[in-house]
C-alpha cells in the first residue's frame, strides 16, 4: 500500500466509527516538549546528535524532531496521535495544555519549580512545543509517522538513536511488564546503536518496578544498560535516563 493510499485509508476510518478506540482523539492528550527541554532530560549535545538518524517514539507534541531538522539531523517522529490531521491536532493540543494547567496548579507540589518559574512559564513552553510541532506537521508531514505501539513500521536497524519520553514507565499503573517488554524489543529492533528512556518514574514519581525487569531483559538481548543523571528535574524524582547500547 502506498503512502497515499495509507492516509485515504486512515482518513476514512476516522471519518467514521471504525476507528479503534486507543486511535479516538479523544482519548489522546497531545502535549510535548521543547527541544531544549529534550536536549537536557535526554542528557544529549549537539555533537552527539549530528548526522545521525533519530527515532522519537511516542514524540506527542514535541519540537525535537522540528528542530533538530533544521540543524540537519535526520529525525522521524512517531505517535499514535498522528493518525490525525495537525489542525486537529493543533486544536487538541490547546485543550490539553488548559487542562493539564490546571492540573499542575492543583498539584504544585509534585513538581520542582526550577525548570519553569511558575505555571504560566511552564504554559509558554508547552505552548511553544505544540506550535513548532504543528508548524513542522504541516510542512513535512513525511517526518510524523503513526504508530500504535507495541509494533513499529520501520526497518530493522533503521535508526542510531531512539528517543522515548513520557511513556513507559510513566503509565506503568495501565501498561504491564509484558506491554514494556514488547515495546523494548521493538525499539531494540529498529534501532542500530542507542535507546534512552525518561523518566524512570511512574506519575506518583515512584521508580517504576518495570525499570530492573527490562534491565534485565535487555542483558538478556545483549544490550548494556546504564541509568544516569541528568542537568533536568521537573517531575518529582524524574532526574535519571535510561540508556541502553548495543553490545558487540
Amino acid at each position: 500500500m502506498s503512502r497515499a493510499e495509507e492516509s485515504s485509508v486512515t482518513k476514512t476510518e476516522l471519518d467514521n466509527d471504525l476507528v479503534p478506540a486507543e486511535r479516538r482523539l479523544d482519548r489522546i492528550v497531545f502535549i510535548g516538549r521543547t527541544y531544549d527541554e529534550y536536549m537536557r532530560l535526554f542528557d544529549l549535545s549537539e555533537g552527539a546528535i549530528a548526522g545521525r538518524n533519530i527515532l522519537d517514539c511516542p514524540a506527542g507534541a514535541c519540537s525535537f524532531t522540528a528542530q533538530a531538522g533544521k540543524l540537519g539531523c535526520h529525525v522521524t517522529a512517531a505517535d499514535i496521535a498522528y493518525y490525525h490531521d495537525h489542525e486537529k491536532l493543533a486544536a487538541k493540543g490547546i485543550q490539553d495544555i488548559v487542562h493539564a494547567m490546571e492540573h499542575v496548579e492543583t498539584e504544585k507540589d509534585r513538581y520542582h519549580w526550577t525548570e519553569f518559574r511558575d505555571v504560566e512559564d511552564l504554559r509558554a513552553e508547552r505552548t511553544k512545543a505544540l506550535q513548532e510541532c504543528t508548524k513542522d506537521m504541516r510542512i513535512h508531514p513525511d517526518r510524523y509517522v503513526p504508530v500504535t505501539l507495541p509494533s513499529l513500521p520501520f526497518k530493522a536497524g533503521q535508526f542510531d538513536l531512539t528517543l522515548s519520553a513520557h511513556f513507559m514507565f510513566t503509565y506503568a499503573d495501565r501498561l504491564d511488564a509484558e506491554f514494556h517488554e514488547s515495546t523494548l524489543r521493538e525499539l531494540f529492533r529498529v534501532t542500530r546503536e542507542e535507546v534512552r528512556i525518561f523518566p524512570l518514574v511512574d506519575q506518583s514519581g515512584r521508580r517504576s518496578e518495570h525499570v530492573d525487569h527490562l534491565i534485565m531483559f535487555a542483558h538478556g538481548e545483549r544490550w548494556v544498560a546504564e541509568i544516569k543523571a541528568v542537568p533536568y528535574l521537573f517531575q518529582r524524582n524524574a532526574d535519571q535516563v535510561l540508556i541502553f547500547r548495543k553490545g558487540l
